[in-house]
Order: structure tokens, then C-alpha cells, then sequence
């Protein structure tokens, strides 16, 4: 069993090949002067299990570059079975045409990683469980579900919780956790007039004198959890706390968070902390790096990862 680390996120693969006692395989993965993506790998690899640790976050265009080479370099060296581990794969929101002549992009990647050679894709929290099927290769979506769970569990003991989907689409990721914990569930309904902008309609459910817990998938601007933390706050709700399985948090995200009445934002560290999200009051980081390292593990023996689900 062997693990290659690319660049977007180093940390993450080197904690995960801590938690299973290997080292991270010698490779390197660097830009000649155009900027043209090279990769070598440094260990005879050939029959070996290999897994390429690799989130396509920004910049998403290099990351995935370095994730396709990646893969091209473990074939051409004779690798067994190459596994590629995505905790955030990009492109995931272009699951669809969202208009007349426009893209299903996270097909198009999804072609490209299984063309490039990978066997099979070990991922986390799909924006959509559809993109499991754009692939012709096995896919394992992990969930962050149980880890969120454990950690509202211990920070809001005692206290009178309700989980929150910040839009209808999330219901179901909503209701996977407040099933979890037995606690009520409300949505927020809201309008999307256009990418990155959206406004709160209507707050359903009581949250009157609630500790709110919002849960959703990814993060970018921020504006969609902003919003929906002041619509709870004004509808009579304790606090505003917020659980995201992505922290992608581009732009002016840190500080819009920050001026915001969310108490808490917790992200995985599915995607490399920027310093502005290291140094934020109001954002932390839970690591993902065992479950990543027991679903690799399982399938390196060939046994089953549905058990990490629970």
C-alpha cells in the first residue's frame, strides 16, 4: 500500500499517512517555467495499491492537472490499482444544465479521471449523490455526518438544539443529523436569483429560543449561511452555529463571516486553510484524516466501507 500526495492539500495526506503508520511515497509534483504541470515518482511502485491524496480546490484547474498527471505517472509505473482520494471534489455544483447551452461539468472531470486511469475514487460529501454515477468506476462517498455529530454532541450538551438546512435541496443531509442526534429540524427557504446571491424568504419551524445548528455541504461566499444565521436570529432563535463539510470560504468570505451573527463555523480540513480562515475568531477546523485513513485501509483489504456511514 502505497500513498502519493500531490500539492492542493499536503497536511491532510501527511496526517493520514500518519494514521496508518506509511510514509508518504517519494514523488515529485512541480511546474516547469510555463508553468506546465511535471510529476516523478521516486519508489519503484510497480503491483502496488496506490492512492493519490488530492482535493481539486482552488486553484481547481492546477489541482486537478496535478491529480490527472498523477494518475498518468502511477499507470505508466505499473502501479496494481490506483485509488484517487478526493475529499473535495470541484466541479461537483456544475452537476447539471443549469441553463440552455451550458455544462455538466463534474461529468466532463469525472471522464477525466477515469480515463486518466484511476480504478476507483474515494471522495466526501458529493454537493450531489448523482455525481457517484457520472463515474464508470467504483465510487466511495464518505460522509461527515458521524463526525459532526460526535462534536455537536460535546459542544452543545445541555442545551436546547435545533438542526437547521439552510435550503431545500440540504433537507436530507439536515435530517441524516437531527435523526442522529433526536432533535427538531427547520429550513430555510430562500431564492437564488443568481450564482453566489440569494435571499431568505421564509424561516419554517419554531426556533424561537432555540440554539440553531446549520449543516450543509460547502461554503464559498458565505452569503447563503449569513443570511439564514440573521433570519434565525430575527426569528426569535438562541444562537446561530454553523456545521460545513467544505470550507472552500473564497473571496470576502473570512470576514463576512466573521461580522456576522454566526457563533461558530465548523469545516473540515477537507480543503487547506487559507491564514485569513487560521486566524478567524469564529471558524475552526475538525480533521477528517481517520475516517480518510480507515475507508483506505478497508478498501486496501478489500473489505467493507458502508460500516463508516453509521
Amino acid at each position: 500500500m502505497k500513498i502519493v500526495a500531490c500539492n492542493s492539500n499536503r497536511p491532510l495526506a501527511e496526517a493520514v499517512a500518519a494514521a496508518l503508520n506509511l510514509p508518504l511515497t517519494r514523488a515529485s509534483v512541480r511546474r516547469f517555467a510555463d508553468m506546465e504541470v511535471f510529476v516523478e515518482i521516486h519508489e519503484n511502485i510497480r503491483g502496488e495499491d496506490v492512492f493519490i491524496v488530492q482535493s481539486t480546490s482552488y486553484p481547481a484547474n492546477d489541482n486537478l492537472m496535478e491529480l490527472l498527471i498523477t494518475l498518468d505517472a502511477l499507470r505508466r509505473a505499473s502501479a496494481r490499482r490506483v485509488t484517487a482520494v478526493i475529499p473535495y471534489f470541484g466541479y461537483a455544483r456544475q452537476d447539471r444544465k443549469s441553463g440552455s447551452r451550458t455544462p455538466i461539468s463534474a461529468k466532463l472531470v469525472a471522464n477525466l479521471i477515469t480515463a486518466a486511469y484511476a480504478q476507483r475514487v474515494l471522495t466526501m460529501d458529493l454537493h450531489a449523490g448523482q455525481i457517484q454515477g457520472f463515474f464508470d468506476i467504483p465510487v466511495d462517498n464518505l460522509i461527515a455526518a458521524p463526525l459532526f455529530v460526535q462534536d455537536i454532541k460535546a459542544r452543545f450538551a445541555g442545551r436546547d438544539l435545533m438542526i437547521v438546512s439552510p435550503d431545500v435541496g440540504g433537507v436530507l443531509r439536515a435530517r441524516n443529523i437531527a435523526t442522529r442526534l433526536g432533535v427538531d429540524l427547520a429550513i430555510i427557504d430562500k431564492r437564488r436569483e443568481r450564482a453566489g446571491v440569494s435571499e431568505v424568504m421564509h424561516v419554517i419551524g419554531e426556533v424561537e429560543g432555540r440554539d440553531c445548528v446549520l449543516v450543509d455541504d460547502i461554503v464559498d461566499s458565505g452569503g447563503t449561511l449569513v443570511n439564514a444565521a440573521k433570519a434565525l436570529i430575527a426569528n426569535g432563535a438562541k444562537s446561530a452555529s454553523v456545521y460545513v463539510t467544505h470550507g472552500v470560504l473564497s473571496g470576502g468570505a473570512v470576514a463576512r463571516i466573521a461580522s456576522s451573527p454566526i457563533e461558530m463555523l465548523t469545516i473540515t480540513d477537507s480543503i487547506l486553510a487559507t491564514e485569513a480562515v487560521r486566524l478567524a475568531s469564529n471558524i475552526r477546523q475538525l480533521t477528517i484524516a481517520p475516517l480518510l485513513a480507515d475507508a483506505m485501509l478497508r478498501i486496501h483489504k478489500e473489505e467493507s466501507v458502508s460500516s463508516l456511514f453509521d
